[in-house]
């Protein structure tokens, strides 16, 4: 499941995922599922028609990303292996980054963090340029309702209809997530 909540020149992807590292790091081994949120660049194309065509819209590159992750084979709602990712290189996310307000109270966590885009942008060290001030004043306006859909996809993965193993559960990868 994929959610996108677009503003001005940045918006939010929110996805469920399923994964498996094939090569963890010590203590991050097997499989781990949750919801994954990231603050990502958008790009307006062309319009491919008349002026009533649809425009193109890209979903660009991360400027900040955050996994609320459990091990598979662990206590549901333990957050386990949550985390974030403060820098990205590219596309590539930074170092993974376990903080035990953001294990102890996720939603809370994240939710103050979108209030914050200036904060996030300054901890992820992304110039505040990148963004409007239309971005930062939409980001505030919808946080409880991005923080309550990562809820929602949250209940789904302790239910098991969202984040499932690809196929066989032993299986090295990703499955059903868009990000």
């Amino acid at each position: 499941m994929l959610y996108v909540f677009g503003f001005d020149r940045v918006g939010v992807a929110v996805s469920d995922i399923y994964f498996v590292d094939p090569n963890p790091a010590r203590g991050q081994e097997g499989a781990e599922r949750g919801v994954r949120l990231e603050l990502r660049k958008l790009e307006p194309g062309e319009l491919k028609g008349s002026i009533y065509s649809a425009r193109p819209i890209t979903v660009e590159r991360p400027l900040w990303r955050i996994d609320l992750l459990e091990s598979v084979s662990g206590t549901p709602g333990s957050f386990d292996r949550t985390h974030h990712h403060p820098g990205v290189d590219g596309w590539e996310p930074g170092r993974r980054v376990f903080d035990k307000e953001l294990s102890g109270e996720p939603l809370k966590w994240l939710g103050e963090r979108l209030a914050n885009l200036e904060g996030v942008l300054d901890s992820a060290g992304v110039d505040r340029d990148e963004v409007s001030p239309a971005d930062v004043a939409g980001l505030r306006e919808r946080a409880q309702e991005i923080v309550d859909t990562v809820g929602r996809l949250l209940d789904g993965v302790r239910s098991g209809d969202l984040a499932t193993p690809p196929g066989d559960a032993s299986a090295t990868g990703v499955r059903a997530s868009w990000l």
